[in-house]
Formats: C-alpha cells, sequence, structure tokens
C-alpha cells in the first residue's frame, strides 16, 4: 500500500516509519524541511521504499502537489509545545487543509492518534486535540482515532519528564494533580495499535481510547519508577499551587519548555482512563505494563539506541517553518570569535569527542559557566540547559543539544553547526571544522552572534570576557583525547 506519513521527523512517526517499510508499504514522509529527515539511518533499500516530499500544512497551496494516489494516510501533527495560547487556533488551521486535500485522494482511511478526552470540561490542549477529529471528518474519508494517555518509551515526553523528576529531587513537593488517576501505555504498544488498525474496515470510523493494563496516579508512576531505579523518594502533595505555579515549578525542574508544561499541567487535572471503544477486539497484541516499560526504555537508552526524542521539536516557531535557511551562517552584520587549534591525535578521535559535546559530557571547558547560563535562560523563559541531547554519541540535524540546535552533523566532511534557542537579543550560530591541510590537523571554532539592535549589542559585550574563558579551553579540550 501507499502510505502518507504525516510527522515522520517527530517522536512517534520516527519510530512508526521503519515498521511500515518493514511490513512492506510504500510510505509518503510529508516534512517541511528534507534536510530534517535521517536519511543517514537509512540504507540504500530502505529509502526505495520512502518517498519524501516538503510541504507546510499551515499553507494550504503547499499541498497541491502531493500525491492523489495514497491508499492510508496518518495524521501525527500537533502544536501544543510551541506556545501555551493560540496552538488551538493552528490545530484547526493543519487539519482543516490536510482534510481538504485528502478530498481530491484516493485514501480509504485516516489514522489519527490523539489523546484521551473523557472528561465534560477539557483543557484547552485536550479540547483542540479533540476538536481536529471533527476537522479530519470534513475530508469525507473514513477516519479512525487512537486516543492515548501518556506514552512511555526512551525519548517520550512523559517518560523524560519523571525521569528528570525522580532522579534530580529526593523530596518533592509536589501539587495535589499527582493523585490524578492515567493509564500509561507503551511506546512499542502503541505502534503496534497504529499499525494494527491500518486498512482494517472493522476499525473505520471509530474511536478507541488506549492504554496499557495499569491504572496509576502520577504519584504512584513516579515511585514506580524511583523502584526501578532502585531510589529513595518521599513525595508531599499540597493543595496551594496553582496551575501558574505548577508550571513555573515543573518548567524549572525538568526540561519541558513553559508553554508545554503549561499545557501538560492543565490536562493533568483530568483522568486519563481508557473507557471508550474496544480496541482489542480488533487488535490483538500483548499489553506492557508501566513496569515492562520503564525497563524497556532504559533498555534503549543503555545500548545508546534512543531512536527520537520529544526535545527535538524546533523551539524557535520561526525557525521550523525555515529550518534550512539558518544553515547559511551570515556573514556581515556579525560579531565573531574564531579559534583555531593545531593537534596532533587521531582525526576520527577528535572528530567522535566533538560528536559526544554537551549533555552529561559537559562542554569540556568551564562547565559552571555553561550551567549559570543555561539557569538564566530558564530564568527569562528560554529552554536552558536541561534538555540535554538524544543520544550521548550521536548527533543528527535537527536534534536538539542542550540550548542549541543541530543544523548540520556531516561526519563526511567532519562539520558541525549549532543554532542556539536561548533567550537572546539577536541570533547565534556555533561552528566546529575538523580537516587536514598542510599536512597540518586543525581544528576551527567559530562563534557567530547577529544582534538585534542595540540590546544585541550591548549583550555581546557584556559576554565577552567569558568568551575569552570560555572558548579557548573549549576547543583546546575538545582535540585533546
Amino acid at each position: 500500500m501507499k502510505i502518507l506519513l504525516t510527522g515522520s521527523t517527530g517522536y512517534i512517526g520516527r519510530r512508526l516509519l521503519p515498521v511500515l517499510v518493514d511490513e512492506g508499504h510504500h510510505v509518503v514522509c510529508l516534512v517541511r524541511d528534507k534536510r530534517r529527515f535521517d536519511w543517514e539511518d537509512f540504507d540504500e533499500e530502505f529509502l526505495k521504499q520512502v518517498t519524501v516530499i516538503e510541504a507546510d500544512l499551515e499553507k494550504k497551496e503547499t499541498l497541491y502537489d502531493l500525491p492523489k494516489d495514497i491508499d492510508i494516510a496518518y495524521y501525527m501533527v500537533h502544536s501544543m509545545s510551541s506556545s501555551y495560547a493560540g496552538f488551538s487556533v493552528a490545530e484547526r488551521n493543519t487539519a482543516l487543509n490536510f482534510a481538504t486535500y485528502l478530498k481530491g485522494t484516493s485514501a480509504r482511511q485516516i489514522i489519527y492518534l490523539s489523546g484521551i478526552v473523557n472528561d465534560d470540561k477539557l483543557s484547552e490542549h485536550l479540547s483542540s486535540r479533540k476538536n481536529v477529529e471533527g476537522f479530519l471528518k470534513t475530508s469525507e474519508k473514513p477516519l479512525t482515532v487512537l486516543r492515548a494517555a501518556i506514552i512511555i518509551g526512551s525519548g517520550s515526553a512523559s517518560f523524560e519528564i519523571i525521569r528528570d523528576l525522580v532522579e534530580k529531587l529526593p523530596i518533592m513537593i509536589a501539587p495535589k494533580w499527582l493523585k490524578t488517576k492515567c493509564q500509561p501505555i507503551s511506546i512499542r504498544n502503541v505502534i503496534q495499535y497504529l499499525t494494527g488498525v491500518l486498512d482494517n474496515k472493522k476499525t473505520y470510523d471509530r474511536v478507541y481510547d488506549i492504554g496499557g493494563p495499569d491504572i496509576l496516579s502520577y504519584k504512584q508512576m513516579l515511585m514506580e519508577y524511583a523502584t526501578v531505579r532502585k531510589l529513595k523518594r518521599l513525595i508531599i502533595t499540597v493543595p496551594v499551587l496553582s496551575p501558574k505555579l505548577s508550571s513555573l515549578w515543573l518548567y524549572f525542574v525538568t526540561s519541558t519548555s513553559y508553554p508545554l508544561a503549561r499545557n501538560l499541567v492543565d490536562s493533568m487535572r483530568h483522568d486519563v482512563v481508557a473507557k471508550l471503544g474496544n480496541i482489542d477486539e480488533h487488535v490483538h497484541i500483548k499489553k506492557y505494563s508501566y513496569h515492562e516499560a520503564l525497563e524497556m526504555a532504559f533498555s534503549r537508552i543503555s545500548q545508546k539506541n534512543v531512536v527520537s526524542s520529544w526535545k527535538d521539536a524546533i523551539a524557535n516557531e520561526g525557525m521550523n517553518h525555515s529550518f534550512r535557511n539558518f544553515i547559511e551562517v551570515p556573514r556581515h552584520g556579525c560579531f565573531n570569535d574564531i579559534r583555531t587549534v593545531e593537534f596532533d591525535a587521531d582525526i576520527q578521535k577528535v572528530r567522535k569527542k566533538l560528536w559526544a559535546i554537551g549533555g552529561i559530557n559537559g562542554w569540556y571547558y568551564g562547565n559552571f559557566l555553561w550551567e549559570i547560563r543555561g539557569f538564566l535562560d530558564k530564568a527569562v523563559g528560554g529552554v536552558g540547559l536541561r534538555r540535554g541531547r538524544r543520544s550521548p554519541t550521536d548527533l543528527k540535524a535537527g536534534d536538539a543539544l542542550d540550548f542549541w540546535r543541530v543544523l548540520l552533523a556531516s561526519e563526511k566532511d567532519r562539520k558541525l553547526l549549532l543554532y542556539a534557542e536561548m533567550k537572546l537579543p539577536g541570533e547565534a550560530w556555533l561552528e566546529f571544522h575538523i580537516k587536514e591541510t598542510e599536512g597540518k590537523k586543525l581544528l576551527t571554532q567559530k562563534a557567530t552572534f547577529r544582534p538585534l539592535g542595540i540590546w544585541g549589542r550591548i549583550y555581546w559585550y557584556c559576554v565577552l570576557p567569558f568568551h575569552f574563558l570560555i572558548f579557548p579551553g573549549m576547543a583546546s579540550r575538545i582535540v585533546k583525547v
């Protein structure tokens, strides 16, 4: 079958794609920017079964040239991490544009992954996800909706937030929503359900809640994580934290962004337990317990095999629409800090050390200063350093790397280009290039800052003393292997 997959560079889509190809389908991946597609992860035979097409669901005119001869369409799009206010408008527009496009195709089924929405009074996030179902129905194509609660897997937002809380806080003074009930589901089960309903006529025009075998409170989920990790933790719930204070608490303690924290907190006030439909009548799978889902997530992490992470969602909304434009580092009207270091070590070992920068490995020099900068960024609503990285050794274009975004990671050219996603009065790039010329091995490290107005220039000169301290040391440490 010919399947259209939206969100193929997202957390779920990256994991669903190889499963669909392995089942013999030809998959058309709809992406905003081909450069963010994981070309290097797949061999030539795999890519023969994949077509990557650029389009932006928010721009109807970009959808005109999409293929019309598709059989099934997966809708794996949401906007809740980009902003707290107004994301529902974006979700409405993208869903309606997608439905309009599908009217002119031969598609016989749409499969949409949503969230469990069984309460009468829903948060804006959950209301928006439910409304999308109605917008997709305007395509007049059979719609299958799978509504999931918290998804547990290496790199998932829920898993990483739970991980941050339990690993970092021996004692938690937590909001009362930790008593809310939830039915977590393993990412492996989610993928099985998504493929199980594929072209299954019994599931056409049906809505199903999907969840694992356990119904737990958020507090129980945190404590179970602590048990798996053999940690002793104390959680005290208090009724005085408002949604805004709860969001700030979650934002500062974990790696989540504030918009996502606020949307999650609003949704966590509702029980998310599977009630609607009976998916197991049509899709027969082994359901993994919450404990088993955690164990599988840690297995992936220990093997350094985290395929995708929610943190890789672009934090800069303008960048999300024009990722490729940021690869061209500007030359004019910028401040630069350039360091070139000659070295004698094996060039591939230096490249591997460079590729391991950030996250738990740190920035090789002045880590406490990087941590202070990360804290200041969090204090003004930025992403901070807590995002870390998807893998301790692997980098690819689109990856989040602390408060940077990987724009280019070319092992062949030994070139790494990062774009700053911290709050700045301007734009910043950090570029590394390892090359061998005239018998010399050189690492060139270049920081570029394009200031925005007078405040941008003031900012540059204020941080200049720290650059003189950090950048020479970082370049020297990278080449010491």
